[in-house]
Order: C-alpha cells, then sequence, then structure tokens
C-alpha cells in the first residue's frame, strides 16, 4: 500500500489488526478480506447547501439546515463547510453505520449552539471568526464523544446572511448602523483637528498678550525713568527745567499751527489788526482739481 493508505483485516469478519503502508500478507478471501481507507485525503462536508456538480459555482440551499436562531432572537441563514480527514480506520470503518450523516448532523448541532450563544451583529462581523472556531472545537469533541475516527482540519462559513425575506430590510439597518458609525467617526477626526488648532490660536493670543505686556512694563519703565531723570533736572533748577519743558513742547506743538506773532512792545492803546480771514482761508484745503476724487469717496 501506499503511504497514504491504512488497512483493517478482517478474519471471518472479526478486526485481527490494521496495516500500514508496505507489503502486507493476509490470507484469501473468504477467509481473511481487507479494508482499505486514505488517512491523508483532505474531504469537503457541505451543511445548508449542496454544490451542483454538473453546474461548476452553482449551488442550492438546504433551508432546513442553514436557518438557526442568534443569541438575540434573530435569524440567519447560515451555510458552512467541513473540511476532515479519517484519523483511526477501524472507528470509522467500524464504530458508527454513517459516518458523514453523523458529522453532518453534528456540524448542524455544534453550529447552532455557537450562533446561539452570539447576537446576529458579531456573526455577521467581528464575531465570524470567532464562532468557526468555536464550532470547529465543539465538533471535533462530538466526534471524538462518537468514536468516529474523523478529525475535522477546518470549518468555515460560506455565507451569513439574514433570510431573503428580511434581507433587504436587514440591509437597510446595516447600512444605517455603518451611516452613524462613519459619521461618529467624521465628529472625532474633526474634533481632533479642531481642538490642536483652538489650542495653538489660544498659546498665539497668550503669547500675544504676553509679549504686548512685556512692551507696555518696558515702555512704562522708560517713562518713569525719563521721569525720574527729569524730575531730578527740576530739583537743580526748577526755572531752567520748566522753561526747557515748555519749549520741547511748543517744538511739537508749533510746526502744524498757523502763527500769528505780536510786538508786545507796541502800545496798548493801539488795536492789533489780524488777518482772520486771510489765514482761515489759507487753512482750508485747496479744492480738488478736475476729476480727482474727493477725500473720504
Amino acid at each position: 500500500m501506499l503511504e497514504v493508505f491504512q488497512g483493517v483485516v478482517r478474519q471471518f469478519g472479526k478486526v485481527i489488526r490494521q496495516t500500514s503502508a508496505g507489503l502486507n500478507y493476509r490470507l484469501p478471501w473468504p477467509i481473511q478480506q481487507a479494508d482499505v481507507v486514505n488517512v491523508e485525503r483532505i474531504q469537503r462536508l457541505e451543511v445548508g447547501f449542496r454544490s451542483d456538480p454538473r453546474r461548476p459555482g452553482s449551488v442550492h440551499p438546504v433551508t432546513r439546515e442553514s436557518l438557526m436562531l442568534t443569541g438575540d432572537e434573530n435569524i440567519v441563514d447560515a451555510q458552512i463547510i467541513v473540511q476532515y480527514r479519517i484519523k483511526d480506520p477501524i472507528p470509522y470503518l467500524f464504530r458508527i453505520q454513517d459516518p458523514l450523516g453523523t458529522l453532518r448532523a453534528a456540524t448542524e448541532v455544534a453550529l447552532r449552539s455557537r450562533v446561539g450563544n452570539t447576537t446576529i451583529d458579531e456573526v455577521l462581523t467581528v464575531g465570524r471568526v470567532r464562532v468557526q472556531e468555536e464550532t470547529r472545537e465543539f465538533l471535533q469533541q462530538l466526534m471524538d464523544t462518537y468514536e468516529s475516527g474523523l478529525l475535522v482540519t477546518e470549518v468555515k462559513l460560506q455565507t451569513v446572511d439574514a433570510p431573503d425575506q428580511v434581507k433587504d430590510a436587514f440591509h437597510d439597518v446595516v447600512r444605517a448602523r455603518e451611516d452613524r458609525e462613519r459619521l461618529i467617526n467624521q465628529a472625532r477626526g474633526y474634533r481632533e483637528d479642531l481642538i490642536p488648532k483652538a489650542r495653538g490660536e489660544a498659546q498665539e493670543v497668550i503669547r500675544a498678550a504676553e509679549a504686548y505686556r512685556e512692551e507696555r512694563i518696558l515702555k512704562a519703565r522708560g517713562d518713569a525713568a525719563r521721569f525720574e531723570s527729569v524730575l531730578a533736572e527740576y530739583r537743580k533748577a526748577p526755572a531752567v527745567t520748566r522753561e526747557r519743558l515748555h519749549l520741547e513742547t511748543l517744538e511739537r506743538v508749533l510746526p502744524g499751527v498757523q502763527k500769528v506773532v505780536l510786538d508786545g512792545q507796541a502800545g496798548g492803546q493801539v488795536v492789533p489788526f489780524l488777518p482772520l480771514r486771510d489765514i482761515t482761508i489759507h487753512q482750508q484745503p485747496a479744492p480738488p482739481v478736475a476729476g480727482e476724487p474727493r477725500r473720504g469717496q
């Protein structure tokens, strides 16, 4: 036999030994006979649907196997694929009358048990992988309890969805939840963008205020220093200091003012003639040139 095969030798129907790869001898039938099985080939079992061998890619749903109740009392349509191989030929051949039928029924039991402890949202989204793994573990426990001789290598949920009768409404609910999560994430992103920006603007205002404060403090200190220096000079020579301050003030004010000088030695009986009208005319702004806009326009 090839390495992938193992055999079971029976004598008058009773199992007497198990053979492995290599050259093996037995007595001819009807004294002895050998049952040979492939212990390495991965086989596939479909639950909840059946593939059409005549039309590749075409499947037929089996709702009596696929419809099941979730933990939050919703109905889902779950189709599952079980991959397995024979790990012990003797129990597989002689312990159970229908190993594949037993595996199919046990798969339904395991999947319904796991789905029944899970909400519909988890089954359809984040909990799908967990349901697959828990189903595989529970299914293997059942098959070991039955001494089936089978090893479950993988359990894969082919499709999990709401029943056709409510599928559209259910998808609308799912889309609404997704939209809600999307809007929440957008709002959080906007918040994460706005808060640092507001903090930066606040820090900028604080720095500007601190700079203005320092500027005012330095200016006040400078003014105080100048005042103290003037005060010291005033204490030394009050009259001279007053005259100097008076002249400095006139230097700042008089350059922009129309001045009229009167002779203080003139006779007190003579009324001074002041050309106020000419002074007023000279102080008025010149009329705008044609085509030149007026001020304020």
